[in-house]
């Protein structure tokens, strides 16, 4: 008799397989691509005195005087944008650490943008990847975001792992060790960025937002808040490309778009790791944000 309990615990445990590592997308991106050292194609932004290069990596701190961030040499019309980024352990509340595309520069107030940002936690607490996408000054003033959140599989802090966006003129792919984890189709040029892009690394305090929608602060206790990128990676048809120049593909297929094997995969990661999804949270006014019913 006493087998029997056992057996039901055994029933009722969750499956490693479905909670712990995803399954493999059978494609890898990232190998497509040749890794640059950060002085190939970035350049500092602010925050100098917050930034160390060395030969292979980048390293960029948040401190009550200053945060840090960096900037690609040169737009992108299209292409493959990845860094390997290792975070911070321990209490980062308030810290936000991204690696992500905009052209707020080259038109303040009406920027276009596509985000991977860590929103840094409390003890205890698992960081939260966010990916999120503005268009057209959605995100100067205007706050339209279409906000994905995910947990990750893995502590990110322990190792460096690889983040990434792929942007064609089709769709916009998110990657995380070159597992798509969410896809964002070109559905009509209003919901869709088109306009050229830099690509952009930051770390900065959004306490008033980033951790349990800013319950939990920026505590300089804790200081310095350090991120550490590596692994740089930009390719594809630059804002100076000829016309003709073809943009890349997440897949094996030359047109674009995922196999069945990925998003096979993304839709484990977002059963399983995603935390938030904009389209599906009832306090939004979706007349916004038509792409969610289209």
């Amino acid at each position: 008799m006493a087998l029997l309990p056992l057996f039901i615990l055994i029933l009722m445990a969750p499956s490693s397989s479905n909670a712990q590592w995803p399954p493999s997308p059978g494609y890898w991106p990232s190998s497509r691509f040749r890794s640059m050292s950060f002085s190939e194609g970035y350049r500092n932004l602010w925050g100098y005195s917050h930034q160390r290069v060395d030969p292979n990596a980048l390293t960029i701190w948040l401190d009550s005087t200053s945060g840090s961030g960096f900037k690609s040499v040169k737009p992108f019309r299209s292409g493959y944008f990845g860094a390997s980024v290792k975070l911070q352990p321990g209490y980062t509340a308030g810290v936000i650490t991204a690696f992500y595309l905009s052209n707020n520069e080259a038109h303040p107030g009406f920027h276009d943008e596509v985000d991977i940002e860590f929103l840094g936690t409390t003890f205890g607490k698992p960081y939260t990847l966010q990916t999120n996408v503005y268009i057209r000054g959605s995100g100067d003033g205007r706050i339209i975001g279409r906000e994905m959140k995910f947990h990750l599989w893995f502590d990110p802090t322990k190792n460096f792992h690889h983040y990434a966006i792929l942007w064609s003129p089709k769709e916009i792919i998110f990657l995380v060790d070159d597992v798509p984890i969410r896809r964002y189709p070109r559905k009509s040029a209003a919901t869709f960025p088109l306009r050229p892009m830099w690509v952009y690394g930051s770390i900065w305090d959004a306490s008033s937002w980033a951790t349990e929608e800013g319950k939990y602060k920026a505590d300089y206790r804790y200081q310095p808040f350090v991120a550490s990128y590596t692994n740089f990676k930009a390719a594809g048809c630059s804002a100076y490309s000829p016309a003709w120049c073809r943009p890349v593909s997440a897949s094996p297929f030359r047109s674009g778009g995922l196999t069945r094997q990925q998003h096979r995969t993304m839709r484990w990661v977002q059963r399983y790791h995603m935390v938030y999804n904009y389209c599906k949270d009832s306090k939004r006014d979706h007349s916004l944000t038509p792409e969610c019913w289209r």
